[in-house]
């Protein structure tokens, strides 16, 4: 047997967790040959390839990134290199030139969404789903997640204490793009006062009505935790900028500064923004993105000496799974008002910054 493995989008603490626990468990089960394609689906159209032997696979459990390289422009159906030319062809050419009997794709929706179309060229797929976002469909989690999450909630808390000192109100951006996942388990987490997030649209007067509670309760201090795709009711997502080329050029950023100026002219506290950016992508992943990272790289090698095609690994209730990837590609798992973590946050005093979803602010403190 001979299987490649490939990492696309952008990088995730818990990449190379997988690629390890994939080489590992398709040499350990089948003897298989694996070859990894670098810059994901880079390597795939232009055949730059490295082999991935039980060596190679060693000692990467704990390291962030992916020794494979990627890229979150190389989409074989639109190769930004060629002018957005189609060379999908190209890239089936390499698969079947390297005799594979499999690909696993680890990746976010846009790899997905690739993996899916290859599938339907003849090429037989297997996708391992990778996103800080946890926004892809069909798992309850994503690797490197949890990573994300807790960076951004101890930077949090490192706020928490300048807030508190100085009696400002201090805004923190995560990322996340279209979905809230981070900011709103960074923002419960890290007992933030208001979570505001892409999926309910933020009404200015509440959270500024939040901010004055606390000012006249005593407290004296806001923290309020902004997903960068957050927006106010009526208004647009902060674009920090375009990139030309990209299959999805737009790169949010900006949010908690509109939000900051707006808040600033109203308050008597001083306002602080902060934008954690990459930070929330590198670095080492945590025991639980490395512990979830082995068993969807294990599960995925056992999904090819099956012989399965067109699936993507899936953890649901505590369980692997597979799930086609046509109930994945092209769609986006987004915070639901009735999420049960919303509901908690709603209980012990958390404002999302909306009437719609606004607990009794005098159960703040």
């Amino acid at each position: 047997m001979r299987v490649g493995v490939l990492t696309g989008g952008g990088d995730c603490p818990g990449l190379n967790a997988v690629i390890r626990a994939v080489t590992k468990s398709l040499i350990h089960r089948c003897g298989a040959e694996v070859v990894g394609f670098v810059d994901g689906f880079r390597g795939l159209i232009e055949n730059d390839t490295q082999p991935l032997g039980w060596a190679d696979a060693s000692g990467l459990l704990t390291l962030g990134g992916t020794i494979l390289g990627t890229s979150n422009k190389a989409n074989p159906f639109q190769y930004w290199r060629e002018d957005g030319a189609d060379v999908s062809d190209r890239a089936a050419g390499v698969y079947r030139e390297h005799g594979l009997d499999a690909l696993v794709v680890i990746g976010g929706d846009g790899t997905m969404s690739i993996a899916h179309r290859l599938q339907q060229k003849g090429l037989r797929m297997v996708g391992v789903p990778k996103t800080i976002d946890n926004d892809l469909v069909g798992t309850d989690r994503t690797f490197g997640f949890d990573t994300a999450a807790m960076i951004a909630t101890e930077a949090m808390d490192r706020l928490h204490t300048t807030a508190q000192s100085h009696h400002r109100v201090m805004i923190c951006e995560t990322m996340g793009r279209y979905a809230g996942w981070i900011a709103l388990y960074a923002g419960v987490g890290a007992g933030a006062d208001v979570v505001l997030l892409p999926e309910f649209p933020y009404h200015l007067d509440e959270v500024l009505r939040v901010c004055k509670a606390r000012e006249a309760g005593g407290q004296r201090f806001t923290i309020i935790s902004i997903a960068e795709g957050a927006h106010p009711e009526g208004g647009e997502m902060a674009v920090a900028k375009t990139i030309p080329g990209s299959p999805d050029p737009v790169r949010l950023g900006g949010a908690c500064q509109v939000l900051g100026a707006a808040l600033e002219a109203q308050l008597e506290s001083e306002v602080r923004t902060t934008i954690l950016g990459h930070v929330q992508r590198g670095g080492s992943p945590t025991p639980f993105d490395r512990v979830l990272s082995t068993r969807f790289g294990t599960y995925a090698a056992q999904l090819v000496a099956d012989g399965a095609n067109g699936v993507m690994v899936a953890r649901r209730d505590g369980k692997m799974t597979a799930v086609p990837f046509a109930e994945v590609a092209d769609k986006t798992k987004l915070v639901q008002a009735d999420d049960p973590l919303v509901r908690a946050a709603l209980d012990v005093g958390t404002s999302f910054g909306t009437p719609a979803l606004t607990p009794d602010l005098d159960t703040m403190g």
